[in-house]
């Protein structure tokens, strides 16, 4: 059982830094936050997990009926993540590429403590066995001073990134995968390439704080399982469900922002007309259709919107919006299981992609193309596609951050790699200083 509290509340980004700093005391943080943006679909401004009573920590064997059987005792909240390579526990594949992060592949905690923020409020749900210290951690976190406190922190040390492929072989695996879309293997594949650096010594809450700032995406997360950190900027809702309904969002399509705003509205336009970024996006909207009718009630598989430009502080992208009705007698693990991985991080056909990417990419994705969100005690979830982020394992200072691009039959190989670096750039700006 959880108390409920209410405290009047606007959520500045100051008052963010504030949540950050305040539950680095835990060994167990997740913070959600959609940066104001305004989508259909979104239910809080921003969420704030901390302190697990329980948790469930597995490798993909018998990962889905594992966090099944914890989902169903719990009946509770709980917050959490899905690397990638779960796909090993839905078909017959195997993930053998190199991993310095060392996430275990499925996480999920029931938080002590929770903080869940609307337009003017923050609704606090503690365990009854920590509900008396609502009103004290509330007057702690309003009290922090972050001009003193923190402006002491150290920028991190520069760090030095390296590539897990280098631009020739990155060409020469390309053009393998267009032979693949020649010879009729798959239509597109999302194929993705590491860039790291060992030793490295990161500040986690500020690098965050950075990643945020410069790109202020709608499913931006903060999370923390003790020396594991997960920043992430990703712009990419995976799976909502509200009540009977379940909502995909994959994005497919990628544009630069220009400063000069007619020279930024003529992008748009080009990308709203682009038939190679069109293509990539309405071949995912279709795997994504075909995952949802695994699940749907039957004639409810509904597109919403097809290639809609979404603009961000980084870059354009085109956005569908993919919904179904599902019964009640459906689980939220069926539905996950059913459409996991999602198709805008594999390609068409699924498990023939999934299959060419894992021979072709030169490091294991783990938590990079996974999900980190939350299942809440109605039955409602959302979790969002863990792009455009930073992946830091503190205890042997190895930090890692992945991009990718659809491959299909008219890409140009030079033009994926700029693709590649585009995305990029916020996380190396974070890491460059």
């Amino acid at each position: 059982m959880r108390t409920h509290k209410k405290y009047p509340v606007t959520l500045t980004e100051n008052f963010k830094s504030k949540l950050l700093h305040w539950a680095q005391q835990f060994e167990e943080v997740v913070w959600l936050d959609s940066n104001e943006h305004t989508q259909a679909h979104s239910k809080y401004k921003a969420i704030l997990a901390v302190d697990a009573l329980t948790s469930i920590k597995t490798d993909a064997h018998n990962a889905f009926s594992k966090l099944e059987e914890y989902q169903t005792l719990s009946k509770d909240w709980l917050f959490g993540y899905l690397t990638y390579d779960l796909k090993n526990d839905i078909e017959a594949l195997s993930s053998k590429n190199s991993d310095f992060l060392d996430f275990p592949d499925l996480y999920f905690f029931q938080p002590k403590k929770i903080f869940l923020f609307s337009e003017h409020e923050a609704e606090i749900r503690y365990l009854n066995m920590v509900d008396d210290e609502i009103a004290t951690d509330w007057e702690t976190i309003s009290a922090i001073d972050e001009s003193s406190n923190h402006s002491s922190e150290t920028q991190n040390p520069e760090i030095k990134i390296s590539l897990r492929t280098s631009k020739d072989s990155y060409f020469e695996k390309v053009h393998r995968m267009l032979s693949h879309i020649e010879r009729g293997d798959i239509y597109e594949a999302n194929f993705c390439q590491e860039f790291f650096s060992e030793g490295a010594v990161l500040n986690p809450v500020k690098s965050y704080l950075h990643l945020n700032e410069i790109s202020k995406a709608p499913f931006a997360t903060f999370f923390k399982l003790q020396d594991h950190y997960l920043l992430s900027a990703s712009p990419e809702r995976y799976l909502q469900r509200i009540g009977k309904k379940v909502i995909s969002q994959p994005i497919k399509g990628t544009a630069k922002r220009m400063i000069d705003a007619d020279a930024d509205t003529k992008m748009i336009e080009a990308l709203m007309e682009d038939p190679k970024e069109r293509s990539e996006n309405i071949m995912i909207t279709d795997l994504v259709r075909n995952d949802l009718s695994k699940i749907a009630e039957k004639g409810s598989v509904t597109v919403e919107e097809l290639c809609k430009v979404y603009t961000f502080e980084q870059v354009h992208q085109l956005i569908s919006t993919i919904s179904c009705r599902v019964a009640p007698s459906i689980s939220n693990i069926e539905i996950i299981k059913n459409t996991f991985p999602m198709g805008s991080m594999t390609g068409a056909p699924k498990i023939s992609a999934m299959k060419i990417i894992e021979a072709l990419e030169d490091a294991k994705r783990g938590l990079y193309s996974g999900a980190v969100g939350y299942f809440a005690p109605n039955g409602d979830f959302d979790f969002n596609v863990i792009i455009r982020s930073i992946l830091y394992n503190a205890a042997n200072n190895y930090v890692s951050f992945s991009v990718g691009g659809a491959i299909t039959a008219k890409s140009i190989p030079e033009n994926e790699y700029e693709e590649c670096l585009l995305k990029a750039k916020a996380m190396r700006e974070v890491l460059e200083n």
